[in-house]
């Protein structure tokens, strides 16, 4: 099929009228694979941030230790933009692979660092690695699952990084304790285990098949529509009560008009981006910058809370993890299904707003002296349960509000745009306060965090958009069909 050919295509309708199958469920156990491995990771470094300070170590810093993490993110942004740009050009599952390996160098050359420099150009490249799954799994996983579940599964598979948190933080029980391994050899065994699960990673990503959606735009839409048909014939043969329609049964469904294209040229995007979808492009920042600083502004750093303001030996920090993360995998489990039920934009608002009333509360109580560390950790289990909902419906929001030509790297530019502006700087700061001591610093960076959330909240009231159970070619009809 030649570039530029006009061609009407249902291959997003049958992929959004299927009924939910052993397929769909492969597909959010592999994609979630990832967000397992990013929480992993984060954990690890968070859950390691007092052993490394030891002289046995690596002796860093307590600004060390939050620059580790600001490394880390900064990489994130970077493989982001390059990657998110290469999976609209190159196709989703060619960067699935790309990027699962540049994370599994990165991770494993982490267990083998020997000073600062080497620990936070190994952590940076991890990051890369990270970001650019970011951009490559969250348009496939929007442009694979039924609209009438698209958010509850998107928001799934997100939270699915605090399955990895859990299990980050019951290996340094087991890694970081002293009788079983000595200190300086367990957090080198603590990063083989993300590299580990990076193979694992790899075997499930063997069955998922290249986005047929972005097959269809790029002139490639025989082969989009053979993996649709063999995916109904799957179903069918599972769900032989169901009544599963036919290939050729398209009399009530839409088609999607489009031109085909190899690529799309900068200053399309730049159009597409800054004029065109510019309210979106503003909500798109807000949200992922306001929930990108409340996150990397705590889990970052709680470790050192805990130590430095609680008392809690460094080997004890990943038992404190524990609820924490179960917190976080509860939230959109049981609160994704109300983004599709009540709506996008009443939930985003609600959830952005009630985490920052609850984590302002909690600072007082903090500021106040009446917390313990097991009080300090229930108060961020249930002010979590709220913001993972919320800081996962970021990532859902800006994978389905774009054209599909440029799904990938929207995610890209505003994971990266929201992770430097509200990101980067969060655990220096409060890696920098810590080490101050001040409690009364440590509230106001509390309420700093608090506030960005009321303000995330606002906006989606604002301008949120309305994308629950309607088609993505319906929410942002693609770049390609204008003039059709």
């Amino acid at each position: 099929m030649g570039n530029g050919e006009a061609i009407e295509s249902y291959v997003p309708a049958r992929l959004d009228r299927m009924p939910w199958s052993r397929w769909h469920w492969l597909i959010v156990i592999s994609l979630g694979a990832t967000w397992i491995l990013d929480g992993l990771e984060v954990t690890l470094a968070g859950s390691l941030g007092g052993i490394l300070t030891r002289r046995e170590t690596l002796a860093l810093t307590d600004t060390e230790i939050g620059a580790s993490a600001t490394f880390y993110l900064t990489g994130a942004v970077i493989g982001a933009l390059l990657f998110g740009y290469g999976t609209d050009r190159f196709g989703r599952k060619r960067l699935f692979f790309i990027t699962v390996a540049v994370y599994l160098i990165g991770t494993a050359l982490s267990a083998f660092s020997w000073n600062f420099a080497s620990y936070a150009f190994f952590r940076a490249l991890t990051g890369a690695g990270i970001g650019g799954e970011y951009a490559a799994i969250n348009s496939a996983i929007d442009e694979l699952i039924p609209a009438r579940v698209r958010g509850r599964v998107d928001l799934m598979i997100n939270g699915s990084y605090w399955v990895g948190a859990a299990l980050g933080s019951g290996a340094t029980l087991l890694l970081l304790d002293p009788n079983r391994f000595p200190i300086w050899l367990g957090w080198r065994f603590a990063f083989g285990i993300g590299a580990t699960l990076g193979l694992i990673v790899i075997f499930f990503r063997r069955w998922i098949p290249e986005s047929p959606r972005w097959l269809m735009i790029h002139g490639r839409n025989p082969e989009a529509e053979k993996i649709v048909t063999e995916v109904e014939r799957k179903i069918a043969a599972a769900k032989s009560s169901a009544v599963i329609p036919t290939s050729r049964d398209y009399s009530d469904l839409f088609t999607t008009r489009i031109r085909t294209r190899t690529h799309t040229l900068w200053q399309e995007i730049w159009d597409a981006i800054v004029h065109e979808h510019r309210r979106r492009s503003f909500l798109g920042f807000v949200l992922m910058s306001t929930q990108a600083f409340f996150y990397n502004a705590i889990f970052f750093t709680y470790a050192l809370v805990l130590m430095r303001f609680y008392g809690v030996a460094e080997q004890n920090v990943g038992g404190y993890l524990l609820p924490f993360a179960l917190g976080n995998v509860l939230g959109p489990l049981l609160l994704g299904h109300l983004f599709d039920t009540i709506g996008r934009k009443q939930m985003i608002t609600v959830t952005y707003g009630l985490a920052g009333i609850l984590l302002a509360l909690s600072g007082w109580l903090f500021h106040a002296g009446v917390l313990t560390a097991q009080t300090q950790t229930l108060a961020w289990t249930i002010i979590f349960f709220i913001a993972s909902a919320a800081a996962s419906s970021a990532y859902l929001t800006v994978s389905e509000i774009f054209p599909l030509e440029i799904r990938a790297l929207a995610i890209a530019i505003f994971y990266a745009a929201g992770t430097l502006a509200g990101g980067v700087g969060a655990p220096l700061l409060f890696g920098w306060i810590i080490g101050t001591g001040s409690i009364t610093a440590l509230f106001a960076g509390y309420l700093l965090a608090a506030a960005l959330m009321v303000f995330g909240a606002i906006v989606e009231a604002w301008i949120g958009v309305p994308a629950e159970r309607r088609s993505l070619e319906h929410v942002a009809p693609p770049l390609s069909s204008k003039g059709l």
